[in-house]
Order: C-alpha cells, then sequence, then structure tokens
C-alpha cells in the first residue's frame, strides 16, 4: 500500500520533501480507489489553484503557514493545525511562507 517510504522506520513526514524555489512539491505515499496520502512543500508565493476533490481532503501543516481557500472562505493554517476540505467542494492552496503539509484524501 505505501510506497517511496520506507517501513519500519522513525521519521518525520516533513523532512520526506524538500523546498524548492519557485515550486510545489510533492511526494505521493499512498494512492489506491479508497485513499491518496502526499507529502507537498510549497515556496513562498506558490500556489495550487482552485479545483474539486472527488473525496473529502484533510491537510495538516507540518511546517510554516499556509492559506487554503475552501468554497469561497480563507483559512490561515500553521504548524500543528487540521482542516479538511469536503467532497466536491472547490479549494485552492497558497504559500504564505514556505510550508509544508500532508494530504489525505478518502474516497
Amino acid at each position: 500500500m505505501y510506497k517511496n517510504i520506507e517501513k519500519q522506520k522513525s521519521m518525520k513526514l516533513k523532512n520526506l520533501v524538500d523546498y524548492q524555489a519557485g515550486q510545489v512539491v510533492s511526494r505521493t505515499l499512498v494512492q489506491n480507489a479508497s485513499v491518496s496520502m502526499t507529502i507537498f512543500s510549497f515556496d513562498k508565493g506558490e500556489e495550487i489553484s482552485t479545483h474539486a476533490s472527488g473525496g473529502d481532503a484533510m491537510v495538516t501543516v507540518l511546517e510554516g503557514k499556509g492559506r487554503f481557500t475552501v468554497g469561497g472562505e480563507v483559512f490561515i493554517l500553521e504548524e500543528g493545525e487540521t482542516l479538511i476540505m469536503p467532497k466536491d467542494v472547490p479549494h485552492a492552496v497558497f504559500g504564505e511562507e514556505r510550508f509544508k503539509m500532508q494530504l489525505t484524501v478518502s474516497f
């Protein structure tokens, strides 16, 4: 089920992706019909434009600060904070500063 990650090893999820200037970087850990789990890093000012997901999406900020716009409502999340973005509701993600997040989508 898990890929791109060592098993039976303690780790910090935020260390699985590095920052790259002017980019959003991702590392998929799980992808199947039931769930998708990805770790992202965003350089300051980088974004994923408005889109909708076919499942409920839970984001947890691992480091830094990100702006999440969900159904027109804006949320600023910092390290340790989590937000659920409901299925089929348009949302976008923006790097208020460099930040990393874990995204889990349940279908």
